[in-house]
């Protein structure tokens, strides 16, 4: 069992919902040892997610994905050496891979750490990164992926939690929360929901003109606005589910990572697919109607018992590279409506 005032190096590079996942492990192993220091290394367009927490000393901001897409320029050299020199001057007693990675294991190898803390063999996503690891956890019966990352810690002796412990110290702040404000001031009072239909790959969304079907069939005694977000490369996508819909209760509202959580806090509800959104608002317990399809919401899904899930169990072929990739079939929007009644009244009445 590590002593207090240790130093612990945290991995989990990517992506949104990974970083929320491992949240709650790092709070718990912040909570346990209080005089220690925690370095989480993370990528750098992910690093504001981890503004103002409480149990993080320090981001140690890398960008791996930049430096694959150009592994023969001599100007990544110059940019990795000193980032490995900065990780061994700390002098870490343990580190921990949450990612489970060749490279995430790579640099908990390079970290100079004593203690490397990985999973166990059959849950990597890379089994050959298992070689950087001095200790292996094996995470059995640990159903949520938030359980499986806590199992990592408590090999460091934090406590067992259930899921009532689970702690997300996410960024909030005045100009975030203004501008949101600003935003949600145009809609005059009324109540809103948050659709977010985008997702990481094809087949883990839910088709546009199904999402705009529901939008003009939404349960009657939800009568305020539908507030559709994404990223700049679903814009045009939003665009036409609000084109198809015809209501003039929906809209799109632009924000940055930080801006969308300031959002999603006050919504009287979210709606979407397995996207780090879902995850964000599951983290700050906003009520949830999630929709999935290839991944196991009982994996990665929202854990508020509360919550709705409509799951396509059938089997299926559509992957990330599928080579016809389709939306995600198999779920009607009359369930969704359903859905949106039900989780609506279990948080509202």
């Amino acid at each position: 069992m590590p002593e207090p005032r240790q130093r612990f190096l945290v991995i989990r590079l990517s992506s949104i919902g990974d970083i929320v996942h491992a949240l709650p492990a790092v709070a718990a192993l912040g909570e346990t040892y209080p005089q220690a220091e925690i370095h989480w290394a993370v990528e750098s367009r992910y690093a504001a997610l981890l503004e103002g927490n409480p149990f993080v000393h320090r981001a140690v901001k890398l960008d791996t994905l930049a430096w694959r897409r150009k592994l023969t320029s001599p100007t990544v050299i110059e940019e990795i050496v000193p980032a490995i020199r900065s990780l061994r001057k700390a002098r870490f007693d343990a580190a921990l891979d949450f990612q489970g990675l060749y490279k995430s294991a790579l640099i908990a190898r390079l970290s100079g750490a004593g203690v490397r803390l990985g999973f166990a063999e059959n849950w990597l996503r890379e089994p050959a990164a298992g070689a950087f690891y001095t200790e292996h956890v094996a995470p059995r019966g640990r159903g949520h992926v938030i359980e499986m990352n806590l199992a990592l810690v408590e090999r460091l002796g934090v406590r067992r939690l259930d899921r009532a412990g689970w702690r997300f110290p996410l960024p909030q702040n005045p100009a975030d929360d203004e501008y949101i404000g600003r935003q949600i001031a145009a809609l005059e009072g009324r109540e809103f929901i948050v659709i977010n239909p985008g997702g990481g790959w094809m087949s883990k969304c839910w088709a546009p003109e199904s999402y705009a079907d529901l939008i003009r069939r939404l349960p009657p005694e939800f009568s305020g606005e539908v507030l559709l977000t994404g990223s700049r490369d679903e814009e045009e996508m939003m665009r036409g589910i609000i084109r198809q819909s015809g209501s003039p209760r929906v809209r799109s509202i632009p924000t940055t990572i930080l801006q969308f959580i300031a959002l999603v806090r006050r919504a009287k509800l979210f709606l979407g697919g397995d996207t780090g959104p879902l995850h964000l608002a599951a983290a700050v317990r906003t009520p949830i109607v999630a929709i999935y399809g290839p991944t196991d919401p009982m994996r990665n899904g929202p854990f508020s018992k509360d919550d709705v899930t409509l799951w396509n169990r059938e089997p299926t072929t559509y992957t990330r590279r599928a080579e016809r990739p389709a939306y995600l079939q198999g779920i009607t929007v009359d369930s969704v409506v359903e859905a949106i009644r039900k989780r609506l009244a279990r948080a509202h009445g």
